[in-house]
């Protein structure tokens, strides 16, 4: 019975919220819409939550013979761990700016590597948010970085409702609509 409901294994499930939970803190902290917090205030939760919990996620996976989301998991707890150990350094804004755009590359290669919509979704928009911030330093733009924190904000929120469908069994797809009138299957 495929109804779009999917329950998704624990261990996609935690490194969905893992996932989730750091975007959202990620990007709110580049959009400084809350006054006084930055995205550098949310390096902790970046170290434990979206580099530790996330890679153990990834290596749980590998274990259950899930490549993709090993692969996922482990690569992206690896771009939270770096993030959060390096963000006190003094590193020029072209040097920051390649991280983003390599890791970008990343969340490209989750993209279009397939799966869920809903994990496809979060890795467009992380991989557009890592673009958009990269671009922000190299240009010195803190507009376009503010666009990019947005832009990891909607990632997180779909990695979350990935996370919470899965434990509560909502729908993860959108119900196909029959072709209209005069519309056959091949056009």
């Amino acid at each position: 019975m495929d109804n779009g409901v999917s329950a998704g294994s624990t261990t996609s499930i935690v490194g969905r919220l893992a996932l989730g939970i750091t975007l959202l803190a990620f990007g709110l902290g580049h959009t400084e819409v809350v006054d006084g917090v930055t995205a550098a205030d949310a390096v902790s939760l970046a170290q434990y939550v979206g580099g530790v919990a996330l890679f153990v996620a990834g290596l749980f996976a590998f274990r259950d013979r899930d490549t993709a989301t090993g692969t996922a998991f482990a690569g992206l707890g690896a771009l939270w761990f770096t993030w959060a150990v390096s963000a006190g350094s003094q590193v020029s804004d072209n040097a920051a700016g390649l991280f983003l755009l390599l890791f970008a590359l990343v969340a490209l290669s989750l993209t279009v590597a397939g799966g869920s919509t809903l994990d496809q979704g979060t890795y467009a928009l992380f991989c557009l948010a890592l673009v958009l911030l990269a671009v922000s330093r190299f240009g010195g733009s803190d507009a376009l970085g503010k666009v990019g924190g947005w832009f990891a904000v909607a990632a997180g929120a779909v990695a979350w409702y990935a996370a919470t469908a899965a434990l509560a069994h909502w729908p993860t797809t959108l119900p196909r609509r029959a072709a209209g009138r005069g519309v056959t299957a091949t056009g």
